[in-house]
């Protein structure tokens, strides 16, 4: 079983790397969908209000764009949650909300960063996101639950 959850976790980190990492144009149907409340800052591309998608809701311009924009929200809660589920399985000692927490938001922040240095470097259109750090952490926490509930 250990030996299984290692291999996964080497995988799914391989994973998480091509869909962060990729520059953007990799991904050409989502390049005409702008979020609204993008800032530039040079070559980075920020977005840093807190909740962009709800305050800035009504500036979307389709259905489309609304439904891409929510569902990207959304894998972005599910996208380190195999990942810190799978470390935690691993663990034989019990483990505090408040260092998944910790764990999560580093790794979601390492990622984040990540992506700017990409963008500074070789310009690969990435964008970091205040709500990918929160719903990246808030992933990890659906882990922890998670994973409370398998080991009872």
């Amino acid at each position: 079983m250990k030996k299984s959850l290692k291999l996964f976790i080497v995988c799914y980190i391989l994973a998480i790397v091509g869909m962060c990492f990729l520059p953007q144009t990799f991904y050409p149907q989502l390049n005409s969908i702008e979020t609204p409340g993008i800032q530039h800052f040079g070559r980075i591309t920020a977005i840093l209000t807190p909740f962009n998608t709800l305050v800035h809701f009504g500036k979307i311009p389709s259905l489309w764009d609304v439904f891409v924009v929510i569902l990207q929200n959304i894998t972005n809660i599910f996208l380190l949650f195999p990942l810190v589920l799978a470390i935690l399985l691993l663990r034989r000692n019990a483990v505090k909300l408040s260092k998944v927490v910790l764990m999560t938001f580093c790794m979601s922040l390492s990622i984040e960063l990540t992506q700017v240095i990409l963008d500074l470097l070789f310009e690969f259109d990435r964008v970091f996101e205040i709500d990918d750090l929160m719903t990246n952490t808030l992933g990890g926490v659906i882990a922890y639950q998670t994973y409370r509930i398998l080991r009872k």
